[in-house]
């Protein structure tokens, strides 16, 4: 028997189904990142309080870059699920860029954006 080259159309509806639940969750994380970050569901005290400004300006300053590589990684992640869904679309979703395997429905089940296989993954970082 030889080896599968691919997911079958119902494996890969099943990928579809995680992928868009965990886009439509990651869009709303950095929906709500961003807004915190232009305040606008803010009800904190900085205009009403100025003496405690300075101290303050500091954590301020180190919590806006924060939220700033938060949605980095979240804008990465939405990029990497909506990739994936093209390759669902294209029936290339699953294979391994390096070995052209299958990747192990576990890995996908856990991270739907990976398009290396564990062992690739493991010689990449060599």
């Amino acid at each position: 028997m030889s080896e599968k080259t691919r997911y079958t159309d119902e494996e890969l509806q099943e990928f579809k189904t995680i992928i868009e639940e965990k886009l439509e969750v990651a869009r709303q994380q950095y929906e709500d990142v961003i807004s915190t970050m232009n305040k606008r569901n803010s009800n904190d005290i900085d205009d009403t309080l100025p003496t405690y400004h300075a101290l303050e300006e500091g954590s301020s300053v180190q919590s806006l870059e924060e939220q700033m590589q938060s949605a980095q990684r979240l804008q990465k992640f939405i990029t990497g699920l909506q990739a994936a869904l093209v390759r669902i679309e294209n029936k290339t979703y699953g294979i391994c860029r390096v070995t052209k395997k299958l990747i192990p429905k576990e890995r996908l089940r856990a991270v739907p954006h990976a398009t290396l296989s564990i062992e690739a993954k493991m010689a990449q970082g060599k």
